[in-house]
C-alpha cells in the first residue's frame, strides 16, 4: 500500500542560512558550513521560503516514507551543528596499566600508549573538521569537538574500537577509552562558566556548597566542576 503524499517541514532559525540544489543542502552558521547530499533517495526538498526547507515524498511504501523523516532529522542536526557544535568527552578506563593519550598534529591525531603495558602506539586520526584534546579538569578524560555530528561520533567509535582487548576475556579485561558523555559545545561552555561561578561565591558555606553541587548536576554537569 502506497500513500499518496507525505511531507514535513524545518524550520531555519535566525543566523543561519539555508540552501538547496538537486537534494543537496548547504547550512551555514555561526561555527561554520555544512554540506550533504541526499541524491540517493528519491524525496522533493526544496525551500519553501528562506527559513523553511520541505522534504516531501509522493506514492511511497512504508519504509519509503520513513526517510522522509530521517532527512529532516540530519537537517536539524545540520543546524545544530553550526549553532552549538558537538562535544563527546571519553573517559579511559583501566586496573593496573595507565593508558597515556597524547595529541598531535594539531589536535587532529590522537596517540594512545601503554594499552594493557603493551609498548605498541595506538595512532588514530580524527574525522576532517574534528578535534581531540585532554580534559584540563577531569583525570584520563579527552574531549572530542566538531560541527558534523557523525563526524564526531564516528572519531569516538574509532578510538573506542582501537583498544579492544583481544584474546582475553572481556568480562574481566575492561581497559579501554569509552564515551562517558554527549552533549554541545556551547552547553558544554555555559556548564564550565557557571560551575566557576557558584565556586567563587558559594565557596565558604558548605551547605551552599551542596546546594550548588546539586544543581550544576541537574543541568547534566556531572558535579561542581561541571565537566565531568
Amino acid at each position: 500500500m502506497r500513500t499518496i503524499n507525505t511531507s514535513q517541514c524545518v524550520k531555519i532559525p535566525k543566523g543561519v542560512t539555508a540552501s538547496v540544489h538537486s537534494r543537496t543542502i548547504t547550512i551555514t552558521g555561526p561555527r561554520g558550513k555544512l554540506e550533504r547530499s541526499f541524491k540517493h533517495l528519491a524525496l522533493d526538498i526544496y525551500m519553501v521560503h528562506k527559513r523553511t526547507i520541505k522534504v516531501e515524498k509522493w506514492f511511497g511504501t512504508k519504509k519509503e516514507l520513513a526517510a522522509v523523516r530521517t532527512v529532516c532529522s540530519h537537517i536539524e542536526n545540520m543546524i545544530k551543528g553550526v549553532t552549538k557544535g558537538f562535544q563527546y568527552k571519553m573517559r579511559a578506563v583501566y586496573a593496573h596499566f595507565p593508558i597515556n593519550c597524547v595529541t598531535s598534529e594539531g589536535n587532529s591525531v590522537i596517540e594512545i600508549r601503554n594499552f594493557l603495558g603493551e609498548k605498541y602506539i595506538r595512532r588514530v586520526q580524527m574525522s576532517p573538521g574534528v578535534t581531540v584534546v585532554n580534559s584540563t579538569k577531569q583525570k584520563d578524560e579527552l574531549i572530542l569537538e566538531g560541527n558534523d555530528i557523525e563526524a564526531v561520533s564516528g572519531s569516538a567509535a574509532l578510538i573506542q574500537q582501537s583498544t579492544t582487548v583481544k584474546n582475553k576475556d572481556i568480562r574481566k579485561f575492561l581497559d579501554g577509552l569509552y564515551v562517558s558523555e554527549k552533549t554541545t559545545v556551547a552547553l558544554g561552555v555555559f556548564r564550565l562558566r557557571l560551575s566557576e561561578l557558584i565556586r567563587k561565591r558559594f565557596s565558604s558555606s558548605s551547605l551552599l556548597m551542596r546546594i550548588a553541587s546539586s544543581f550544576s548536576e541537574y543541568l547534566g554537569g556531572g558535579g561542581i566542576d561541571g565537566v565531568g
